[in-house]
């Protein structure tokens, strides 16, 4: 160890003493069987997109059309035939709906995309996606939307004006929502429902027969829910700077908009089966499973910080799967009838 050198003078009248600064101490030799460097633990990787993570096998082109999405439309579309129009023809409408809308909620990914490449490959998550990652290029994008699109002209065709119009404005509300919508606070949240909302018109398009209007109000109210739960779990996780609409959002005020939708979503699947569902009095019974669910979800938000990635809650959660199986074994009598 250097030592601190002090020179003092003394003179009759004055004393002065000078102070050197001390000089940084030699670093002391290792003792034997200890490390002599010191290594830094290497950061911790980001976690890879969540519909990249588990399907990493998925060749570059089929990850690009998100198919971990495709059950957004099989859980709506078919909405339309809960009360009635389960005939042969009307069944193979829908379907033919569900694949439009499978196509259509394709070609918006890939367009939203190769829009966001640049963006994308910024952000900590979405760069492990094929277009930011590198693993496919725009040009073979491009191409992959121009297949989407011959083969969705095919299908709105046989589905008519009609679905052809459904589907139409489908594909201009979330081409909106690409462009500028989604940056802008409620509103981002509100189109986003309203994709929902088409879906299942378009349903009820291909059965042809009216939308019973208190199902319409309870799917944009429950789609509100999931929204609203992926939002509070952005802003929880990522903050603003994931999204620049989660400005106009806290916690706590995500909180209250839960309850608020949560209870119109409640209110609005109880009108619809007492005044446009033609079941009988025993399907109240399912408003059950639809309090749970609700309860459920808002426990994965709220409590588990979870909801990020709703479908998956629904199609994986096991609370959820069977809530679901007791809901469809109660209206299965009804639906039968």
């Amino acid at each position: 160890m250097t030592q601190l050198t002090h020179d003092t003078t003394t003179s009759s009248t004055t004393t002065t003493t000078s102070t050197t600064t001390p000089a940084p101490a030699p670093e002391a030799a290792a003792p034997p069987g200890a490390e002599a460097t010191r290594t830094a633990p290497e950061p911790a990787p980001s976690p890879p997109d969540p519909e990249v993570r588990g399907r990493r096998g998925l060749p570059a082109p089929l990850a690009l059309l998100r198919p971990g999405q495709w059950p957004k439309n099989l859980l709506v579309v078919p909405l339309a035939l809960l009360d009635g129009g389960w005939s042969g023809s009307g069944t193979a409408r829908v379907a033919l709906a569900l694949g439009a809308f499978v196509l259509a909620s394709s070609l918006v990914y890939v367009l939203n995309d190769i829009a966001d490449v640049e963006r994308d490959k910024r952000h900590p998550v979405k760069r492990h996606r094929p277009l930011a990652s590198g693993r496919m290029g725009v040009p073979a994008a491009w191409a992959t939307a121009a297949a989407l699109g011959a083969l969705l002209v095919p299908a709105l065709l046989v589905l008519g004006p009609g679905g052809a119009l459904v589907v139409g404005l489908y594909l201009a509300v979330n081409g909106a929502y690409s462009w500028k919508l989604k940056h802008l606070p409620l509103v981002d949240v509100f189109v986003v429902a309203t994709g929902f909302v088409l879906r299942l018109l378009g349903g009820y398009e291909a059965t042809g027969r009216p939308a019973e209007m208190w199902l319409v109000l309870t799917v944009l109210a429950f789609c509100l829910v999931l929204i609203l739960g992926k939002r509070r779990h952005e802003l929880s996780v990522s903050g603003t700077g994931h999204r620049p609409a989660l400005v106009g959002y806290s916690a706590h005020f995500l909180d209250l908009v839960l309850v608020l939708c949560s209870a119109l979503a409640v209110v609005g699947y109880l009108l619809y089966l007492r005044t446009e569902s033609g079941f009988g009095p025993y399907a109240l019974l399912t408003v059950v499973c639809a309090l749970l669910a609700l309860f459920r979800y808002l426990q994965v938000v709220v409590v588990d910080g979870g909801g990020g990635e709703p479908v998956k809650t629904l199609l994986r959660d096991r609370v959820m799967l069977v809530n679901s199986a007791a809901w469809g074994l109660l209206l299965l009598p009804h639906l039968a009838a």
